[in-house]
């Protein structure tokens, strides 16, 4: 294994994201269940924690890929945000977020919603950087 991909198995190890919720009312649709939009900007803000954490560097979401919803999550459950670095490029990294739902009174838990956000490193002006310094 070369210097590099071992330094990203380091980050990459160290930057692993978990945040822990409770779904409350005020979060929940029409259906009583999680709100749709709620559920991404919750998966986006922990998947930039994780890219944050892997590269140090200010970073930008350019993108996201698939975001599964494989079922609803009601209200009164307890869900966890997992965020992990999949992979890293020149000056881009994705993040992969999945969302467990556990019932508050019942043990076990089931993966709800997974998905991928990629980012890019910037500098001050704006423009891309290295996500690995050359330090």
């Amino acid at each position: 294994m070369s210097s590099r991909e071992q330094e990203i198995q380091r980050r990459t190890e160290l930057s692993v994201t978990r945040v822990t919720k409770a779904v409350f009312p005020s979060t929940t649709n029409h259906h009583n269940t999680l709100f749709g939009g709620t559920a991404l900007a919750w998966m986006d803000e922990v998947s930039f924690i994780a890219a944050t954490r892997f590269c140090r560097l200010p970073l930008v979401t350019v993108s996201t890929d698939r975001i599964d919803f494989k079922h609803p999550i009601p209200a009164g459950s307890i869900i966890e945000l997992v965020g992990t670095v999949s992979k890293v490029g020149t000056t881009s990294l994705q993040v992969e977020v999945e969302v467990f739902v556990e019932n508050m009174y019942l043990d076990g838990r089931e993966r709800a919603i997974h998905g991928v956000f990629s980012f890019v490193a910037i500098d001050e002006d704006k423009r891309p950087v290295p996500v690995l310094r050359e330090d």
